[in-house]
């Protein structure tokens, strides 16, 4: 059957810092022909940055306007800057029959099961809380004891967010199992 023909799904990953969601996320796009959506901010674009492929850059006065407008999916401020899914092109990927991944954190998750109660929410999870701190100590990059302490909490904040209000769960201790347990969830949903 032609996937145009079929309703496409809007699949919401999430997971704690260093859990491994873009890779899990680049490697399912791949593997399933699906769409990784594409989120704006109105943070500098990078020098390797293209306007549209990372993300869509705005000025904050049109993040503002378009949040007014319901535009989003779900934003959120983070660092003194915006960050969100653009409705429309959501929209249209999964009306044309598309698999749609979004990669956000559970807050923004939270919003989008709020306005796309059929969104299939899919939790990743570290094999054992002590992976998680290794995960997250590497990649401190000079982050001192007390920022490093702050990143766990905030990822046991989100594992238990994620248990309580997410659909299907991934342990990701084994990186290609993690991948096909994801695309096995999706296409048991889209079949």
């Amino acid at each position: 059957m032609n996937r145009s023909s079929k309703q496409g799904k809007l699949v919401v990953i999430s997971g704690p810092s260093g859990v491994g969601k873009s890779t899990i996320c680049r490697q399912v796009v791949q593997r399933l022909d699906a769409t990784l959506s594409v989120s704006a901010t109105t943070r500098p674009r990078g020098a390797a940055e293209t306007d549209g492929q990372e993300y869509y850059f705005l000025s904050p006065d049109e993040f503002r306007r378009r949040i007014a407008a319901g535009a989003f999916l779900e934003y959120a401020e983070v660092f003194g800057h915006y960050y969100g899914t653009p409705r429309e092109p959501v929209q249209q990927a999964v009306a044309a029959g598309k698999i749609v991944i979004l990669e956000i954190d559970v807050q923004g998750g939270l919003q989008v099961k709020a306005k796309w109660p059929e969104a299939m929410m899919v939790f990743i999870l570290p094999p054992q809380p002590e992976v998680l701190l290794q995960r997250i100590e590497a990649r401190a990059r000079g982050e001192d004891r007390q920022a490093r302490q702050n990143r766990l909490a905030r990822a046991e904040a989100e594992i238990a967010t994620g248990k309580a209000d997410y659909a299907y769960f991934v342990v990701n201790d084994v990186l290609d199992k993690a991948v096909q347990d994801v695309i096995d969830i999706i296409e048991q949903k889209t079949e």
